[in-house]
């Protein structure tokens, strides 16, 4: 897990993709949050990505860095706890000034039934299940 943390970590920037019907929906997407041994994102509940985690909780996340690239395919699931929620703004400090633990609007997403794989045209993919 701390492997696939760290990537999303550095990366600064990874692209999140949901499914609204039939429609794939991709966009870029910066919180990343180990809590409690299991990776989260952040996100605000007025968001279509909000509404889309929750009518599917299947997610892909896409990140490249370094000449290698991780996809990350999981279930999410909303974690309402405030503790999860004070967890990801503490790590994301730039973020306080839109959300605040328990406002009703600053959501986490636990990811879950996940499998992760690192790539690159250099090496054999490596896979991890979570």
């Amino acid at each position: 897990m701390e492997k696939i943390y760290e990537f999303l970590k550095t990366a600064g920037t990874y692209y999140l993709a949901t499914v609204e019907g039939d429609q794939p929906r991709v966009r870029p997407f910066g919180t990343i949050d180990l809590f409690e041994g299991r990776l989260y994102i952040q996100t605000g509940k007025v968001k279509d990505v909000s509404k889309q985690i929750h009518a599917n909780p299947k997610i892909e996340i896409c990140a490249f860095k370094d000449g290698a690239w991780l996809r990350v395919a999981a279930k999410a699931y909303a974690d309402d706890r405030i503790e999860a929620q004070e967890h990801m703004l503490a790590a994301y400090p730039s973020l306080q000034g839109m959300y605040k633990p328990g406002d009703g609007n600053t959501e986490v997403f636990c990811l879950k039934e996940g499998i992760a794989t690192f790539s690159s045209f250099t090496a054999a993919p490596e896979v991890i299940q979570f």
